[in-house]
């Protein structure tokens, strides 16, 4: 979203009178202000950011029809906002079989519609009865400009950049027909947290024998958590059930002692509560009025109460941590372990609202800040033009590679008030982690639910599962270090789990490798599901768009890679639809000596 708040568009029209040179930028300003929606550039509020989200069942009746609905929301886009969508059933190769498409306009600043499967129409006759499989539906869908018949070259481009910019795309897997059995060597489940509590390693696996075996070999167990969510600290905690979105900042009662009991009674192992860096203040914008060591000393509670509550709780974690950054012109990260609080707004004084000064959207110096101490972060629900470094969206830093370990591939809403694990409304975000991964960031998969309601961890069944070494507690510090080692799978359903290796490496590692790589493949489930597709990815760190499907339906696989660099990862999705996603495995391919 276009976001230009009104006293730097005064500012702008002043330079320009005082400088003719500068007319360019002032139509590029001007075009962006008249394309922005009526509450963008009325205030800063950080959730007014376009949302499409497709419900379609993974399993159908006959020919495969089944209820599809299209959700949309734009809060505080002007009423009647107009949008575009496009619904596409792809197959396996990606080849559109079947399309809907349309326009519409948002009532109330949302909309829901319900193309008729029946009415479809095949791009081609043989497609429009797809035969019994597996297939994706593909959901485009793009607001239109406020300024709908824009005039001059500035405006021309600023809209065909803002069209770009708020365009998402979200893409689910379906059945036609009964899914088909895919048959795989049953695996063992690594043990989840409490099946071995405080359990030693078994007997003649000293750690330093344990140390000496491969990676993939050693015993690890499961913890399951949610890396990402708010309490009253900044815009979350809202009540259930008349909790529908982010709350005022500060407004909600609940707080991170709350979150992580809760949490810790609907069965997690670890919960973060990430709170918005910039509403310290109290406020989403700047307020001059506020007191700049009341945002310090609120985050410092935080971490205190995070402390207490893990002290008297042992076997459970609550990560108290920031959510740095804005959606628009911007993009949300975690900040896992900074005892600092980060921000860029000042009150009236002058005075900082935080302990140290980050520039807003610097991501460049942000992520260098974040190496040097040492912390370590997640991409938060990625959108696109986001993590901008000289203009360029999904830029590679050097010190960034080094602080982030996590991209989330997908969520649940953020706004959802239940607390059944059954939300519907599903956001998926795996096309743009691989753009991160392909421009050279080392990233593992996470899967967590942004709750600003008051049910953390409970809104739907997803979960982040993060690989410990046997024996060894669950506290941050070992947290952390799993982290920076992406021994991590994404998964929508607790209930499995999904390991991949090769040649012995766990995944999250990189090595150098000569000659055949044989990958290998565990899944585990303990609610009776079983897989209908595996998937495994390659792609090329720093080459645009390299990844491709490498294979599919194996769940061991040998290849002798190309020379050079290269990722892999594998997703899979069982017989209810739910999908996980492993870590990456990066190989350097050398030349047989």
């Amino acid at each position: 979203m276009v976001s230009l708040r009104s006293d730097i568009f005064t500012a702008s029209i002043i330079s320009v009178r005082e400088a003719g040179a500068a007319k360019p930028l002032f139509a590029a300003l001007l075009a962006c202000s008249l394309l922005a929606p009526a509450a963008a550039q009325q205030g800063t509020a950080d959730h007014h950011e376009f949302e499409a989200a497709l419900e379609a069942p993974f399993l159908g009746g006959e020919a495969g029809a089944r209820p599809l609905h299209l959700r949309f929301r734009y809060p505080g886009a002007a009423s009647g906002q107009r949008l575009r969508w496009q619904l596409d059933l792809l197959d396996q190769r990606g080849r559109s079989l079947r399309r809907w498409q349309g326009q519409a306009a948002l009532r109330g600043g949302a909309l829901q519609l319900d193309p008729a499967w029946q009415a479809g129409r095949a791009s081609d006759a043989a497609a429009a009865r797809p035969p019994a499989g597996l297939y994706h539906l593909r959901l485009r869908a793009t607001p239109e400009p406020r300024v709908r018949a824009a005039r001059g070259k500035a405006i021309s481009q600023a809209s065909q950049a803002w069209r770009a910019e708020q365009t998402i795309e979200q893409s689910w897997p379906i059945a036609i027909g009964p899914p088909p059995a895919l048959r795989i060597v049953a695996s063992k489940a690594l043990p989840l947290a409490g099946q071995t509590a405080a359990a030693p390693p078994a007997a003649g696996s000293a750690a330093s024998s344990l140390a000496e075996l491969p990676s993939a070999e050693r015993p690890y167990t499961v913890y399951l958590g949610n890396l990402h969510s708010q309490t009253g600290h900044s815009d979350g905690g809202g009540e259930l059930p008349g909790c529908h979105g982010a709350q005022e900042p500060q407004s909600a009662v609940a707080g991170p002692a709350q979150a992580f009991a809760y949490a810790r009674e609907h069965g997690l192992d670890f919960l973060m509560t990430s709170e918005h860096n910039h509403m310290y203040d109290g406020s989403e914008g700047s307020d001059p009025n506020a007191d700049a060591s009341s945002a310090r000393q609120l985050y410092q509670s935080g971490l205190e109460q995070t402390a207490a509550f893990n002290a008297a709780h042992p076997g459970f974690l609550g990560i108290y941590g920031m959510e740095w950054g804005v959606i628009s012109k911007g993009g949300h990260l975690n900040i896992f372990n900074s005892p600092e609080l980060l921000g860029w707004e000042r009150n009236g004084a002058g005075e900082l609202m935080g302990d140290t000064f980050t520039a807003k959207g610097d991501y460049a110096s942000l992520y260098r800040l974040m190496r040097e101490r040492g912390w370590i972060g997640q991409f938060n629900h990625p959108g696109d033009s986001q993590f901008r470094i000289g203009g360029q969206a999904f830029a590679f830093s050097s010190d960034g590679e080094q602080a982030m370990v996590l991209c989330e591939v997908m969520n649940s809403s953020a706004f959802s008030s239940r607390s059944d694990e059954q939300e519907s409304h599903l956001s998926n975000y795996e096309e743009r982690c691989r753009t991160l991964l392909e421009a050279g960031y080392h990233l593992a998969f996470s899967s967590n639910q942004d709750n600003h309601c008051a049910n953390w961890g409970a809104s739907y069944s997803n979960r982040t599962g993060v690989l410990l070494p046997a024996g060894d507690t669950l506290t941050l510090d070992n947290l952390v270090a799993a982290l920076r080692q992406r021994r991590v799978f994404a998964t929508m359903d607790k209930g499995s789990q999904l390991i991949f290796s090769a040649n012995g490496h766990l995944m999250g590692e990189r090595f150098d490798n000569s000659g055949p790589l044989q990958f290998q493949l565990s899944y585990a489930s303990n609610g009776g599901r079983s897989p209908v597709l595996v998937e495994i990815f390659e792609g090329v760190p720093g080459q645009k768009a390299s990844t491709r499907l490498l294979a599919q339906d194996r769940d061991a696989l040998t290849i002798t890679p190309a020379l050079g660099e290269h990722f892999y990862y594998v997703r899979l999705t069982q017989d209810d639809g739910k999908q996980l996603w492993s870590a990456p495995i990066w190989v350097s391919q050398q030349a047989p000596p």
